[in-house]
């Protein structure tokens, strides 16, 4: 007997590409919230590789269209690993070798992983002097830019098709939750927080956007120092980055961000990895500090894959001092981002653009 398989045209998919996207939303209460005041978390892991799978399809994809990329030729990128994921499924996709320029903190899961998924994987040993590991991976890139003349570098720092990429994530959040009153986002690249925010506003232009930093980050003009977390956070300063269109930033260290990350697991079945825990503590802090009914959404970049060995790791937690230590019930704060230098989670209600504290 032949048996026919029936499924919904949103369930078959005729190549890898297709699967990005219509991500779920997850409702989050306590421990985070009191009162019944919770937030929506949009679950970006549900996406093959994470949320920047939407990214590098759409920056490959512009680039194709205009003919800077060119049929068969190299991509080349910096990378702290899930965006590197995000290009390897685009280079699947459309056909074109891939290599990423990483560090030593990148994950040797998600190493072996983007081995396997065809990327060459290039390891610079030394940061730069001033402009950190991401810098020395830039450096790289130029150099194998040089030795290529067809390579093509996205450029996901600076480059717009970064930002225009969570267009679909907005609607997506829109048609999901209807006006969205505050939207709390992590900052690494500066993409999703500005792409996201810019749509959504088109539908209540009162929307309040929190971005969300990690300690020894040079983002929101905090000093550069020692960063534990990867994926949010850097050392230089990304011109994606829409200063004006945040509201407030907070500050989240690597233990509140393990125990956030821990808690979502053992409450909610649904967490991720450094950025998702940050998120959820500065999320849960706009929940408790605006009325019920207030609409909150945020953005959870990734699952949690990629952080067996570190985040829900108790060797390595435990090898850094992250294990059980409880953020505080509520954030420090400060009124400018040149006042103190934060070491914990810290919320300032003032956003400056950290080029023009002549930092």
């Amino acid at each position: 007997m032949n048996h026919v398989l029936s499924v919904s045209s949103s369930d078959a998919h005729d190549r890898p590409g297709t699967m990005v996207g219509n991500t779920p939303v997850l409702r989050i209460a306590a421990p985070f919230t009191t009162d019944g005041r919770g937030f929506w978390a949009k679950l970006e892991g549900f996406n093959p590789g994470g949320m920047k799978d939407r990214p590098a399809m759409h920056m490959v994809e512009r680039g194709r269209s205009r003919g800077d990329l060119v049929p068969g030729a190299r991509i080349v990128e910096s990378t702290s690993g899930t965006l590197g994921l995000g290009l390897a499924l685009a280079g699947t996709v459309y056909g074109h070798p891939v290599t990423l320029v990483t560090d030593p903190g990148m994950e040797p899961l998600i190493q072996n992983m983007l081995a396997a998924y065809g990327a060459d994987i290039e390891l610079v040993t030394e940061p730069h002097p001033e402009g950190g590991w991401q810098q020395a991976r830039r450096d790289r890139v130029q150099a194998i830019l040089a030795e290529d003349a067809n390579a093509w570098y996205p450029d996901q720092y600076n480059n717009p098709d970064n930002v225009a990429a969570y267009q679909g994530l907005a609607e997506e959040l829109h048609d999901q939750l209807g006006p969205i009153d505050v939207l709390v986002c992590s900052v690494g690249t500066g993409g999703h927080s500005a792409g996201v925010a810019r749509v959504l506003r088109r539908f209540h232009p009162e929307l309040r956007l929190i971005g969300v930093d990690t300690v020894g980050s040079t983002i929101f003009g905090q000093p550069a120092g020692t960063r534990l977390m990867r994926g949010l956070g850097s050392s230089i300063y990304p011109g994606n980055v829409d200063y004006e269109a945040f509201d407030e930033v907070h500050w989240v260290a690597a233990a509140e961000a393990v125990w956030a990350c821990r808690a979502l697991a053992a409450t909610h079945y649904a967490t991720g990895g450094w950025s998702v825990g940050a998120v959820a503590l500065a999320a849960s802090w706009e929940a408790r500090n605006h009325p019920a009914g207030t609409t909150i959404a945020a953005v959870f970049p990734d699952g949690p894959q990629r952080y067996f060995d570190t985040v829900y790791n108790d060797d390595y937690c435990r090898h850094h001092g992250l294990l059980d230590v409880a953020p505080p019930g509520e954030p420090a704060v400060i009124s400018h981002p040149g006042e103190r230098v934060v070491q914990s989670w810290t919320r300032c209600a003032s956003v400056v653009n950290p080029r023009e504290m002549g930092q």
